[in-house]
């Protein structure tokens, strides 16, 4: 990220007065800026699309397309690059449940329940922006658990695509999956942050995918062993 870059946001929710608020939250340092507002599912995609943004901040529970299905509109397996790129933070007044977790196995970023203070959302929207971990290790482990035992099948092919990995990037690929930030995984190994930064992009374009919380999810699929310390 550049120096002086303000973090371009779109925002999705059916009610008029909670982007309000969330503007208002969003923008209240500088460091972010809504470029543009949606008011259900549809035009969160089409605002993405026409804008660019780095974070689409998306309500999970929308009129028309839910969060959970504008997340695979916009994560499909070949989309536009550029749309590709914005970071989806979800929004729900909830905890996590069953369409939280399908949304993030499907490619969103984090969730943050909407009563999020503050300076929690600005803290984890820089996190995003950045590309570093915001679901704690203990959510992860619900979102994990929750999706079930993988086929042999998929594990399969997990273990062939992370078997390709060099050991470096193995090893901090296991400590991603405990969901540790950057920072920690560079303080666990001894590495400057920036360096761990550089690898975790570099398994993203290797292994395809769109996030942290897919690279924790495929070392889930490829089982125990397949990420971790050198071998």
């Amino acid at each position: 990220m550049e120096f002086g870059h303000v973090g371009r946001v779109v925002l999705a929710d059916d009610e008029p007065v909670v982007r309000r608020a969330l503007r208002t939250s969003v923008e209240s340092t500088g460091e972010f800026h809504v470029v543009a507002e949606a008011g259900d599912g549809h035009e969160a995609v089409e605002a993405v699309r026409a804008h660019l943004p780095d974070i689409l901040l998306l309500d999970l529970r929308m009129p028309g397309l839910d969060g959970v299905e504008a997340t695979a509109e916009l994560r499909a397996p070949e989309p536009d690059a550029a749309e590709a790129a914005a970071h989806i933070v979800l929004m729900t007044g909830l905890g996590l449940d069953a369409d939280v977790e399908r949304a993030l196995a499907l490619g969103a970023d984090a969730f943050l329940r909407k009563d999020t203070p503050r300076e929690e959302l600005l803290a984890a929207l820089r996190s995003v922006r950045d590309g570093d971990a915001v679901l704690s290790p203990e959510a992860l482990r619900q979102v994990l658990e929750g999706l079930g035992a993988p086929a042999a099948a998929r594990s399969r092919r997990a273990r062939e695509r992370l078997d390709l990995l060099p050991p470096r990037e193995a090893e901090v690929l296991g400590l991603v999956a405990e969901g540790l930030s950057n920072r920690e995984i560079g303080e666990r190994l001894g590495r400057a942050q920036g360096a761990v930064r550089d690898l975790v992009g570099r398994m993203l374009a290797e292994l395809g995918a769109a996030n942290r919380l897919q690279l924790a999810l495929l070392a889930r699929t490829a089982g125990p062993g397949a990420a971790g310390p050198p071998r």
